[in-house]
């Protein structure tokens, strides 16, 4: 599992956009930036959807007044699924949807899961990081089925 110190490794996104889908590499994402990113295990899903990214929504003027230049979200889901979600919860403005359609950047930063339990196969796990220039300056994982530490409120407290 990647560290805080440890440079994010160099994937490919899909990134869709309110004008289609833009091919996005992690240092097009992260280069020279702050970036606050938080991972879920599926779009649309229960806890996702109605506490998790509704609570970076809801906190994007916080996160730039503490110097964070872009919120971003992903997911191992195809960008016609992201896209959609960030229709449904109106956060294009707001929020960069990573699509990790196929898990390469879960697995390279070590934190994929496999939820073949649930009928969802491999996914990502639940957290949230602080990225500095590509560098993870603060790493929330979240235990199974929980939601606590990869909130938006908990990453906001780590920036004071």
């Amino acid at each position: 599992m990647i560290k805080v110190g440890e440079k994010l490794p160099d994937v490919t996104f899909n990134v869709p956009t309110s004008e289609g889908t833009k091919p996005m590499t992690t240092s097009d994402v992260f280069g020279g930036k702050t970036v606050a990113l938080f991972a879920v295990p599926g779009a649309f899903t229960p806890t996702c959807s109605a506490r998790h990214l509704p609570s970076f929504r809801d906190k994007v003027a916080e996160f730039k007044a503490k110097g964070v230049d872009t919120i971003a979200c992903t997911a191992v889901n195809d960008h016609f699924v992201m896209g959609a979600w960030a229709r449904d919860q109106g956060v294009f403005e707001d929020i960069v949807m990573l699509a990790d359609g196929s898990g390469e950047f879960a697995r390279a930063v070590g934190l994929d899961a496999d939820f073949s339990k649930f009928g969802m196969g491999p996914r990502s796990k639940r957290y949230s990081m602080i990225v500095k220039d590509g560098v993870v300056s603060q790493l929330n994982v979240e235990e199974g089925g929980e939601y606590k530490v990869s909130s938006a409120e908990y990453l906001l407290d780590q920036l004071s």
